[in-house]
C-alpha cells in the first residue's frame, strides 16, 4: 500500500518529498512504457497531462499550456472553480492520447482546463490544510443528512486546494431532493457545494479493500470500466448459486465472474446440445452437471441416487440411437478416479539393539585420558609434584635392612618408637609414579 494507508505525509523509501514517482501510492496506476522511447517529431507530442486526485480515486486531463516538462509524481497547480486546485501528475506523453481516445475525449477541446504552474510550497501547504478538513466535514455532513431523513449515503468528500469548493460523492437507490441539504452545507461550511451521485461499484473502488482472494479489489487497482454481471455466468461455470459467496464487498455479483467466462464458453462448444435427457431401458436419465475439465456429463436415473458420468462421445451415440427410436440397455458410465496421487506413508525401521556402545565407551575413555594429560601439563611452578614423564628409577638394588640376597626376614617395626618422636613430615617430593598408559587404539 502507499502513503494513504501508512498515514505518513511522504512515501517511505522514494524520498521524493511527497510525490512518488513509481505511482505505487495511487489507485488505477498506469505504467508509461513509452517514457524512454525517442520520437522523431517532438512538436507532435501530446500536450495533455493526466492528473490524479485523492490517491488516484479520480483522474482528469489538463492542458500543458506552458510546455513545461512534468514527470510522474510531480505536484502541479491547476485551474479550479473560482480558484485553483493541486493534483499529482500520473501520466504524460503518448499514452495520454490513447487514454483520451478510450474515454472519447477530444485532445483539442476548449473545455479542457490548463495547468497554471508547478506547485509551490504555499500551494502545497494550502492543499494539506484543505485535505485535513475532509474527515471532520464528512462526519458533519452525514449527521446533517440524517437530520433531514434523506435516503442517501455519503461516501466521500473532496475539497479543492484553496478551500472554495467541495464535491460530495453519494450513493442512493432513488432520486434524492437535496436542495435543503445544499443550503445547510453552504451555510455551515462556507464553500460552494457540488453533489455527485456514483454507483455502488464506484463507491467500493473509492474506499478500497481486500477481496476474498486475499488481494486488493480489482476496481481499486486496475479495473476501469464495470460490465454487467449476472447469474448466467455462474451457471456456465457450474458454480453453486450462493449469494454470499458470489457477492463482493459492494453487495453486487463479483466482477471476476466474467474473467474466465469466455474460456468456459469455448470449452462448452464441444458438448452436445439438447442432451438434458437420455432414453434408456431403465428410464429417462436427466443431466445434472457438466464437468468441463474432464469432458464428462453426469446423469441420474429415476428412483436412483447414483450418478453416472458419461463421455461426450457416449452421449452423442445415445442421442443418435434415441433419434432412431432405440433405447439403450445401459449408460456405460466411465470410472472416475481421483487425479490427486495418494500420499505414501513413510516406513519406520526398528533400530533398537543395532547401535553398538563400544565406540561411545572408547571415545569416553580417550576423552578422560586427554583431560588427565592436560591437567598434568598445566601444573604451575608452585605445585610440589614433579614431572612424572621422566624415566623410572631402578629399584632392583639391595635394601639396607636385608641381606645381600634380600631373602631374610623383615624387621619388626611394631615396637615402641624411641623418645616418642613425632612422625617425619612427608610433604617432600614424592617418588616417581607410573607413567600414564597409552590410550587404546
Amino acid at each position: 500500500m502507499g502513503c494513504g494507508s501508512c498515514g505518513t505525509s511522504k512515501p517511505g523509501g522514494c524520498q521524493s518529498n511527497g510525490g512518488c514517482s513509481t505511482g505505487g501510492c495511487n489507485r488505477l496506476n498506469v505504467h508509461d512504457w513509452l517514457l524512454n522511447l525517442p520520437f522523431s517529431d517532438p512538436e507532435s507530442n501530446c500536450k495533455i497531462v493526466e492528473v490524479s486526485f485523492k490517491q488516484g480515486s479520480r483522474k482528469e486531463y489538463f492542458r500543458n499550456a506552458t510546455l513545461q516538462f512534468f514527470e510522474k509524481g510531480d505536484y502541479v497547480t491547476l485551474e479550479g472553480v473560482s480558484g485553483f486546485d493541486v493534483g499529482e501528475v500520473s501520466l504524460t506523453g503518448e499514452l495520454v492520447r490513447m487514454q483520451l481516445k478510450k474515454n472519447k475525449l477530444d485532445e483539442n477541446s476548449p473545455e479542457i482546463k490548463k495547468i497554471i504552474r508547478r506547485a509551490t510550497e504555499r500551494d502545497i501547504e494550502a492543499f494539506h490544510i484543505s485535505k485535513g478538513r475532509e474527515k471532520d466535514i464528512l462526519a458533519r455532513s452525514r449527521a446533517a443528512a440524517m437530520e433531514l431523513k434523506l435516503q442517501m449515503k455519503l461516501s466521500e468528500v473532496e475539497i479543492q486546494a484553496d478551500g472554495k469548493k467541495a464535491t460530495f460523492f453519494y450513493t442512493a437507490d432513488d432520486r434524492v431532493d437535496f436542495r435543503e441539504l445544499i443550503k445547510k452545507y453552504a451555510t455551515d461550511f462556507k464553500f460552494k457545494v457540488e453533489m455527485r451521485q456514483i454507483g455502488i461499484r464506484q463507491e467500493a473502488a473509492k474506499l478500497g479493500g481486500i477481496g476474498s482472494c486475499g488481494r486488493e479489489l480489482c476496481c481499486s487497482t486496475w479495473l476501469h470500466d464495470f460490465k454487467s454481471v449476472n447469474t448466467t455466468a455462474a451457471r456456465y461455470q457450474n458454480l453453486s448459486i450462493n449469494q454470499t459467496k458470489l457477492s463482493g464487498q459492494c453487495g453486487r455479483l463479483k466482477c471476476c465472474l466474467n474473467f474466465e467466462l469466455d474460456t468456459y464458453l469455448d470449452a462448452l462448444q464441444n458438448f452436445p446440445d439438447y442432451a438434458d435427457s437420455l432414453d434408456t431401458a431403465m428410464g429417462t436419465a436427466h443431466l445434472i452437471k457438466k464437468d468441463i475439465f474432464k469432458n464428462l456429463m453426469w446423469y441420474i436415473l429415476p428412483n436412483n441416487s447414483k450418478h453416472y458420468p458419461l463421455t461426450i462421445q457416449r452421449v452423442k451415440e445415445i442421442k443418435r440411437l434415441n433419434g432412431q427410436g432405440v433405447k439403450v440397455d445401459e449408460l456405460q458410465a466411465v470410472e472416475v478416479t481421483s487425479s490427486k496421487p495418494k500420499e505414501v506413508e513413510p516406513a519406520f525401521a526398528d533400530v533398537v539393539g543395532q547401535i553398538s556402545l563400544r565406540s561411545l565407551e572408547r571415545n569416553d575413555k580417550r576423552r578422560r585420558d586427554n583431560n588427565r594429560d592436560n591437567r598434568g601439563d598445566n601444573r604451575g611452578p608452585n605445585n610440589n609434584r614433579p614431572n612424572n614423564n621422566g624415566p623410572r628409577p631402578n629399584n632392583n638394588g639391595p635394601r639396607p635392612d636385608r641381606g645381600p640376597n634380600n631373602n631374610g626376614p623383615r624387621p619388626n617395626n611394631n615396637g615402641p618408637r624411641p623418645n616418642n618422636r613425632p612422625r617425619p613430615n612427608n610433604n617432600g617430593p614424592r617418588p616417581a609414579q607410573d607413567a600414564p598408559k597409552a590410550p587404546d587404539q
